[in-house]
C-alpha cells in the first residue's frame, strides 16, 4: 500500500490527531521536568541548612566544653560583641592562654578555619558568629550563642547573638546552649 493510500484509510477528521498528542505529552514532560527541577533546588537549600545547624550545634557545644573546663574564669567568657565572622581576633593564636585562647580559636573555627580551600575558609556556617553572656543567677548561667546567615526566609530568632548583621533578619539563624557553673566553694 502506498503513503497516499495509507492517508486515505484515515478519516479527515482524525488527521494529525496523533501529533496533537504527541505534543500535549512533551509539555506535561516538560511541565513534570520543571517540578523536578524545582524540588531538587529545595532539597539543595534544606540539605545546606541542615548542614550549618550541624556545625552550629558543635561549635556551640565545644565552647559549652570550654566554658565549663574552666569553671573559675567562666565569667570571662562573657562577650561584649560577637566573635567569629568580623571580628577582631587574629587568624594564629599562637602564645595566648586560657580564656584567650579559648576564645580565639572558637573565633577562627566560625570563621571556618578548620577546612580551607584554595585559600578560603569553608569549615563552618556562612558569616557565623558566636555570643556568650551571663544570665545571673545562683549558681551561675551562661548562654553560649551561635549565629549565621541562612538560605532563605524564615521567622527571625528570638536569640539576639547576630541580630542585623546579616541585613534582613528573617536570614538569621541561630541556636544556644545554657551552661550553668555550680559554685563549688560554698558551704
Amino acid at each position: 500500500m502506498k503513503t497516499a493510500d495509507r492517508n486515505l484509510a484515515i478519516p479527515a477528521s482524525q488527521r494529525g490527531f496523533m501529533l496533537l498528542e504527541v505534543l500535549i505529552s512533551i509539555i506535561i514532560l516538560a511541565f513534570g521536568l520543571l517540578g523536578l527541577a524545582g524540588l531538587q533546588l529545595k532539597v539543595q537549600s534544606s540539605e545546606t541548612e541542615s548542614y550549618q545547624r550541624a556545625q552550629a550545634i558543635l561549635l556551640t557545644e565545644e565552647m559549652a566544653d570550654m566554658l565549663s573546663a574552666n569553671r573559675t574564669n567562666a565569667a570571662s567568657y562573657v562577650t561584649t560583641s560577637p566573635l567569629g565572622t568580623g571580628d577582631g581576633e587574629p587568624s594564629s593564636c599562637t602564645g595566648l592562654t586560657g580564656v584567650q585562647l579559648d576564645e580565639c580559636t572558637w573565633s577562627n573555627q566560625l570563621k571556618g578555619a578548620a577546612e580551607v580551600n584554595a585559600g578560603t575558609n569553608v569549615g563552618a556556617m556562612t558569616n557565623a558568629v558566636g555570643c556568650i553572656e551571663s544570665l545571673g543567677g545562683s549558681p551561675s548561667v551562661y548562654r553560649v550563642t551561635v549565629a549565621w546567615q541562612g538560605t532563605t526566609q524564615l521567622n527571625p530568632p528570638a536569640l539576639t547573638c547576630g541580630q542585623n548583621l546579616f541585613g534582613n533578619d528573617g536570614n538569621r539563624r541561630a541556636i544556644a546552649s545554657l551552661v550553668t557553673i555550680a559554685n563549688l566553694t560554698a558551704p
